[in-house]
């Protein structure tokens, strides 16, 4: 049996969460805890790779032991959380473990992901807030959520998202399904706009593209309907800038599809 860990963190402070050489990684400190806990060295596979400064409210991973298909230990498996807990930084949490079968893979079981980017509309800045939600510019007005929520709903389908893919990809298979797309305003801070989509897989940098796009309809430089010409020029000159990582957030990952089938 495999390990199968949902973590949260906060990814200011790390290059991402996959390994990389000299730099800080969320994957490098679940290593090394994982060491600690268990006694021994751990492979461990994440559901996703989030670029640096991408945070996560819910991030899964699988453990097993180097070398192995499986993980063998002796602690209860409701005290994991708090033996990793007690041993990671702050901005990393383990809150949930379950022991799955060998065959389970945190990547390639994934059905669909939901990410949230979250922009702040006050008129100053919130030093709260300043590496968990994107500054928007000042002329954009809270009655501007709506046009960007009828914008959103262009996303939903099945498409070739090229357009909303970083230059200089090297993936060849562009076409996506989104499930669902909105923006709204957060229900405890009319100030803060959330930009949420659902899809069965993500290009790089795609949801920030999406989110860059949505700002220049917020702004009137392109309209809600223009998302349509946007997606059939399979041309990323034609979408908006990239927004930057630091407002978005991996908020939901489900190994269950979207017609709710344990597949």
């Amino acid at each position: 049996m495999k390990l199968f860990l949902k973590i949260a963190f906060r990814g200011t402070a790390y290059r991402g969460y996959q390994v990389q050489n000299n730099a800080p990684t969320v994957q490098q400190m679940l290593n090394e805890v994982a060491l600690r806990v268990f006694g021994f060295e751990c492979d461990i596979v994440g559901c996703s790779r989030t670029d640096s400064g991408v945070h996560a409210n819910e991030f899964c991973i699988t453990v097993t032991q180097k070398g192995c298909s499986e993980l063998n230990h002796s602690i209860p498996i409701e005290k994991i959380p708090l033996a990793f807990n007690a041993l990671l930084p702050e901005d990393i949490s383990v809150f949930s473990a379950e022991m799955v079968d060998e065959s389970f893979h945190a990547r390639y079981n994934v059905k669909y992901k939901e990410y949230v980017y979250r922009m702040w509309n006050g008129r100053n800045k919130n030093p709260f807030l300043f590496d968990t939600a994107y500054k928007l510019p000042l002329d954009v007005l809270p009655e501007d959520v709506f046009k960007m929520n009828e914008a959103a709903q262009h996303f939903v389908g099945t498409y070739d998202f090229t357009s909303f893919m970083a230059q200089g990809s090297k993936i060849t298979d562009a076409v996506r399904t989104v499930f669902y797309a909105n923006v709204s305003v957060a229900p405890n801070d009319e100030n803060i706009i959330l930009f949420t989509v659902a899809a069965d897989g993500f290009l790089y940098n795609m949801v920030r593209i999406m989110t860059g796009t949505l700002i220049d309809v917020a702004r009137g430089n392109i309209k809600p309907t223009d998302i349509d010409f946007i997606i059939e020029s399979k041309d990323r000159r034609c979408a908006g800038a990239t927004a930057p990582a630091h407002g978005l957030f991996l908020n939901k990952v489900s190994y269950i599809n979207y017609k709710g089938e344990n597949l």
